[in-house]
């Protein structure tokens, strides 16, 4: 009797762990979303920063002179 409580358990979870929904799925596409959001972010900074340095603006050039 115990023996097969225990065996039909063990099918019970067999069988709802197949058909769980992955949802871990979404974290990984958050986590790629977010990575390249902040590659993005990052390039854009470094574009912004080198710019700045080679073209100053109105204020840059008149604190320089």
């Amino acid at each position: 009797m115990a023996v097969d409580w225990f065996v039909n358990q063990i099918i019970a979870n067999i069988t709802s762990m197949i058909s769980a929904v992955v949802w871990h799925w979404w974290l990984g596409a958050g986590l790629l979303i977010a990575g390249i959001g902040a590659v993005l972010s990052l390039v854009a900074g470094y574009v912004k920063q080198v710019t700045a340095l080679k073209y100053p603006n109105r204020r840059q050039r008149q604190a320089q002179k």
